[in-house]
C-alpha cells in the first residue's frame, strides 16, 4: 500500500466503537418513552454543514453519530432535529439543500470500519428520513448537485459515480461497472452550465467524463501519482478554472483539468486538504481545511495565509453566500468554529450541538446540582467539563491534563481525582489546574545471605525503589477505603498519603485489572476473567472464588453492607460471604452489563450496558428491578438529587426526564 492509500485508511479510522443490539422485546414495549435530554458538554465532532437556499440563516449540522442539529440563527445556536437511522455509526459527511424544494435534504453517509452507509433523504424538511434502495449499504463519500439543473444529482462510492436525473427518486451508476480504476470516489463536481461534465476524484487519481458518463478520462497530467483526491470545485463564472485537493498537496487547473499545478504555501504536514470552498463574492479567495487548520488565499492560490491554530481539524467549511465574512468550520473534537471576519477570528459556537464521548461522570458530594464529566478523543478540546447548574451552563477544566483522554472521576479530601490514559491527576478545591499525581514508590524486600560467627544466616533488609512514574491508562479510582485504591495497565496499586505515592503493580502475577472497589479495609478488583479479594487495605491481595459460567467480568462495586456487586457478560451477579457464595439476578434482561453503581439515597443498584440505551435500578433485598430508555447509548450511570444521569458514547450527559 503506498504512503497516500496509509494516509487515507488512517484518516477514515475515526474510533473504535463497540454495539450491542437491545432486547426486541423490551425496546417495543419501551418504544413510547421519549429520549432523555441531553445535557452536554457542547462540542465534540462536526462533520458537515449545509444552507438553506435563499435562507443562510437555517442552517443543517451533519454529525458522526447518525444525528443532523438545525440552526435557525446562522450557527449561534443549534437542537437535534432528526436521527435518520436507528444506528449511532453513520459519519454525515455531506448536506445538500435541493436548490429546487429547500424541504428536500439529501444526506450521504457512510460507517466507521465498515462498507455500510448510504444516501438518506427527507421531503418534509427533515422531520422523517428514507434510504435510497440503489444506495443501500453503500458507504457515499461524495455527493453533488448540478447547478444547471437542480433535477441532477451525482454520488460517490466504493463502486463508483451515481447519477440521478429525477431528483433523488432513482439512481444509475455511469461509472463502468466493476471499473478497476473508477472506484472509491472521494470527491465530485458537477460543471455549472454543463451537467454532463462531471469531475470525480477517487482515492488514487481525479477522472472527468464530458457525455453523462458514457466515456471518462483520467484527467492526471500534473498530479503526483496515487493521490486520494478529497475535494474538488469549479469557478461558477469561469468553468475552466478547477481547483483539487488531494493528499499529495492543492492543485488548480485553468484548462478544465487538461493540466494541473501544484499550488505552494501550505506546508506538506498540514496537506490533507479535506475540503476546499470558494468565496461566493470573491473568487480569487479559496479556504483550505486541512488536519492542521484553515487556510485561505485571496490571489487565486498564489500565497495561503494559516487562519487557525494548527490542533483544528477542519472537515468542512461553510462561507455565507449573503455575507462572506460570515465563516463556519465543522470540526473534530472542536465541534462548530464561527468567524464574523471572514477568518481572521474564530469562536466556538456549540450551544445545544453535543457530540462528547463522556467515559467518566462525577456528581458532587455535597451539592447534586454540581457534577463532572470526563471525555475522550477530544484532545486539547475535551478533559473534563463542569457544571455548576444541572447541567445548563459547562466549564471546560482542562488546564494541566495536556490533551489526555478521561476515562475515571473520583472526589476525595476535597480535590477532584482523574485517571487518564497517562497517569493520574488532582485538582485541589481552589485550584485552576491538575497535578500529577502519579508517583509510584515501591519498597522492595532485599535478602541476603552473611556469615555471623561462623554461620550462615539470611536476612532480610527493605529498601526503597527507584522512583517512577504511571505513564499508563489508568482504569479506575476508589478513595473511599481504608486507601486509595487504582488499577492501571501496570497493576493495583494503592496510596495512604493521599495520592502523593503509590505502592503496587501486578497482583496474582497479572496486570489488567479494570475495576476497583474499596469499604474500608475491604478491597475488591476485577479483570475480565477473574477478581482478586484484599481484608487489610491492600497490603496483601488472594484469588476470590468466581461463578463458572462467567466468561467475561467488567466492573465491581461494594454496597455499604459488604455485598460485593459484579457486571458481566451474563448479566448480574454478588455475594454477600466474600465470594463463597454466589447468587444472579434472576430474569435479569441486560446482558454484557458494562457498569454497575451502588446509588446511596436511593438504595439501589445501577446497571447499564454499553450500546444499549436501558438503564435498571435493581432493589438489593428483594432482587426486584425496573428499567428506564435514554434513546442513547450508554457508558454509565450515576444519580444526582433523586434523577438519574447517564454518560454517552456520541452525545454527552443525560438526565431523567
Amino acid at each position: 500500500m503506498t504512503r497516500c492509500r496509509l494516509f487515507a485508511a488512517a484518516w477514515r479510522t475515526l474510533r473504535a466503537l463497540v454495539f450491542l443490539l437491545p432486547l426486541s422485546l423490551i425496546a417495543a414495549a419501551a418504544s413510547a418513552q421519549a429520549r432523555w435530554p441531553v445535557l452536554g458538554p457542547d462540542g465534540g465532532d462536526a462533520r458537515a454543514i449545509a444552507a438553506v437556499p435563499g435562507d443562510s440563516s437555517h442552517l443543517y449540522l451533519g454529525t458522526a453519530s447518525s444525528w443532523i442539529y438545525e440552526s435557525q440563527d446562522g450557527g449561534g445556536s443549534w437542537h437535534r432535529l432528526a436521527k435518520i437511522a436507528p444506528t449511532d455509526d453513520l459519519i454525515v459527511d455531506h448536506i445538500l439543500v435541493d436548490a429546487g424544494n429547500p424541504k428536500a435534504i439529501f444526506v450521504a453517509a457512510w460507517k466507521l470500519r465498515q462498507k455500510g452507509g448510504g444516501l438518506y433523504m427527507s421531503r418534509d424538511a427533515g422531520r422523517t428520513w428514507a434510504e435510497t434502495p440503489e444506495l443501500r449499504d453503500q458507504p457515499v463519500f461524495a455527493f453533488a448537485q448540478a447547478p444547471s439543473n437542480s433535477q441532477i444529482f451525482v454520488a460517490g462510492t466504493l463502486s463508483g459515480v451515481y447519477r440521478s436525473l429525477d431528483s433523488g427518486a432513482t439512481w444509475t451508476l455511469i461509472s463502468p461497472p466493476g471499473s478497476t480504476e473508477i472506484h472509491e470516489v472521494e470527491s465530485l463536481a458537477v460543471d455549472p452550465v454543463n451537467p454532463d461534465i462531471i469531475y470525480a476524484g477517487t482515492w488514487h487519481l481525479p477522472w472527468k467524463t464530458a457525455d453523462g458518463g458514457k466515456t471518462w478520462n483520467n484527467i492526471k497530467r500534473g498530479v503526483i501519482d496515487d493521490s486520494d483526491v478529497f475535494s474538488i470545485i469549479i469557478d461558477p463564472s469561469r468553468p475552466k478554472i478547477v481547483y483539487a485537493s488531494a493528499c499529495s498537496g492543492i492543485y488548480k487547473s485553468e484548462s478544465a483539468g487538461e493540466l494541473f499545478r501544484k499550488i505552494q504555501g501550505i506546508p506538506s504536514t498540514a496537506r490533507r486538504t479535506r475540503v476546499l470552498r470558494q468565496d461566493p463574492a470573491e473568487r480569487e479567495t479559496v479556504y483550505a481545511g486541512t488536519t492542521e487548520g484553515l487556510y485561505k488565499t485571496t490571489n487565486g492560490g498564489r500565497s495561503f495565509k494559516r487562519l487557525t491554530s494548527d490542533d483544528v481539524i477542519v472537515n468542512d467549511v461553510f462561507v455565507d453566500p449573503v455575507n462572506s465574512a460570515h465563516v463556519l468550520l465543522a470540526t473534530d473534537r472542536a465541534g462548530v468554529l464561527l468567524s464574523n471576519d471572514a477568518g481572521a477570528t474564530f469562536t466556538q459556537s456549540n450551544r445545544g450541538f453535543s457530540g462528547r464521548k463522556v467515559e467518566a461522570l462525577l456528581v458532587d458530594r455535597a451539592d447534586a446540582t454540581k457534577f463532572y464529566a470526563g471525555v475522550v478523543n477530544d484532545k486539547a478540546y475535551g478533559g473534563v467539563f463542569f457544571s455548576a447548574d444541572s447541567g445548563t451552563s459547562w466549564k471546560q477544566l482542562a488546564d494541566g491534563l495536556e490533551g489526555r483522554d478521561v476515562f475515571v472521576l473520583a472526589q476525595a479530601d476535597g480535590s477532584l481525582l482523574a485517571g487518564t490514559n497517562s497517569g493520574i491527576f488532582a485538582l485541589p478545591a481552589g485550584a485552576t489546574a491538575w497535578q500529577p499525581r502519579s508517583t509510584i514508590a515501591n519498597t522492595l524486600h532485599k535478602t541476603q545471605t552473611q556469615k555471623v560467627r561462623g554461620t550462615r544466616v539470611t536476612t532480610q533488609k527493605d529498601v526503597k525503589d527507584q522512583l517512577r512514574q504511571m505513564d499508563s491508562r489508568v482504569f479506575a479510582i476508589d478513595p473511599d477505603g481504608e486507601a486509595w485504591l487504582a488499577s492501571t495497565a501496570g497493576g493495583l496499586y494503592t496510596s495512604r498519603d493521599q495520592g502523593a505515592t503509590w505502592q503496587g503493580g501486578p497482583v496474582m502475577g497479572v496486570t489488567g485489572y479494570l475495576s476497583v472497589s474499596a469499604l474500608g479495609p475491604l478491597m475488591a478488583a476485577a479483570r475480565p476473567d477473574a477478581v482478586v479479594l484484599s481484608k487489610d487495605g491492600g497490603a496483601t491481595w488472594w484469588p476470590m472464588s468466581i461463578p463458572t459460567m462467567l466468561t467475561r467480568i467488567h466492573r465491581v462495586v461494594f454496597s455499604p453492607d459488604g455485598t460485593l456487586w459484579l457486571g458481566a457478560r451474563e448479566g448480574v451477579y454478588f455475594t454477600r460471604d466474600k465470594g463463597k457464595t454466589w447468587m444472579w439476578v434472576n430474569r435479569f434482561p441486560l446482558v454484557d452489563v458494562d457498569d454497575v453503581f451502588y446509588d446511596a439515597a436511593a438504595n439501589r443498584v445501577l446497571a447499564s450496558a454499553r450500546g444499549s440505551d436501558f438503564i435498571y435500578a435493581i432493589d438489593p433485598k428483594t432482587l426486584d428491578w425496573k428499567w428506564y430508555q435514554t434513546g442513547y447509548h450508554l457508558t454509565l450511570v450515576r444519580a444526582a438529587g433523586g434523577r438519574l444521569l447517564a454518560a454517552s458514547l456520541y452525545d454527552g450527559v443525560l438526565r431523567e426526564p
